[in-house]
């Protein structure tokens, strides 16, 4: 069985859950999206660090949600400031970085506001600010979480995320799906949701100065290929390397994501292509 730990580190008047796992003494952060602000870390441990066991031995894995109480206006930029005081009260002086969507924004912060703490940065499917088509995408969720129309929100989600041939899988649950998962409130995923609409780290991204791989789908209808190609324009030495026919749920489609990615932390083991 995999051994995996649940927990929670103080940061103010409040605390951010996370689950770890493996035993390795580098230390990699995973940041996850905006479907964070629906359905928290804590709970779902095993799940959500399974994609990484095979690497438990060379790295110790943590994943990250947000702060439970989050005021509103709170920006990407103060989320990456309380991930800096979760890593330093944990004792993680220093670690690899792997941002998703959303947590690639909040990396990109990191980064560039704590580049004391980032020996290596992953960032998968995001942008380094607003475009017309995130702003869509996000104004969209916006309104169906207000409405409080699950349904909408999940499709709409899934539709824009997956390639049509792995969409076809999940389009038999969409009659059920407006009653999966939906939260309680939606007031975590609509502070979530406003920091991306505020975002804007493209003037700053050359502060970033680690190592950097950027990974992109080329079908993606979230935050568009063009967005990653930016990134990597703006930050020196960063590698870029695109899916062909893959959109923003590459990060869970390709089958090699997890290796590329690992390949580029382990020096000794990079993946090339």
């Amino acid at each position: 069985m995999m051994n995996v730990k649940i927990g929670s580190v103080k940061i103010g008047d409040t605390s951010m859950d996370f689950v770890c796992g493996g035993r390795g003494e580098r230390k990699l952060i995973i940041l996850p999206g905006l479907s964070e602000g629906l359905t928290t870390v804590k709970g779902k441990a095993i799940f959500l660090l399974q994609p990484y066991r095979k690497y438990f031995d060379r790295f110790t894995v943590y994943m990250f949600g947000r702060k439970r109480d989050m005021p509103k206006g709170y920006s990407m930029r103060d989320m990456a400031a309380d991930q800096a005081a979760a890593m330093k009260a944990l004792g993680i002086g220093k670690a690899c970085v792997l941002g998703v969507s959303q947590g690639g924004m909040i990396a990109q912060c990191l980064a560039i506001d704590h580049p004391e703490l980032v020996e290596r940065l992953v960032i998968a499917v995001s942008a380094p600010r607003i475009n017309e088509l995130t702003r869509d995408f996000v104004s969209g969720q916006i309104e169906a979480a207000q409405a409080g129309d699950h349904k909408a929100l999940m499709i709409d989600t899934m539709d824009k995320s997956y390639s049509p041939g792995y969409l076809r899988k999940y389009r038999k649950l969409y009659p059920v799906i407006g009653h999966v998962g939906k939260p309680k409130s939606y007031d975590r995923f609509l502070v979530n949701a406003n920091a991306i609409l505020g975002f804007d780290v493209y003037d700053r991204l050359d502060r970033i100065t680690c190592p950097t791989l950027i990974i992109a789908g080329e079908e993606d209808k979230i935050v568009g290929v063009q967005a990653s190609k930016e990134m990597h324009e703006r930050i020196t030495g960063s590698e870029l390397y695109i899916y062909p026919g893959l959109g923003h749920a590459a990060f869970e489609e390709a089958e090699d994501f997890n290796e590329r990615v690992f390949g580029f932390l382990d020096e000794n083991r990079r993946v090339t292509g």
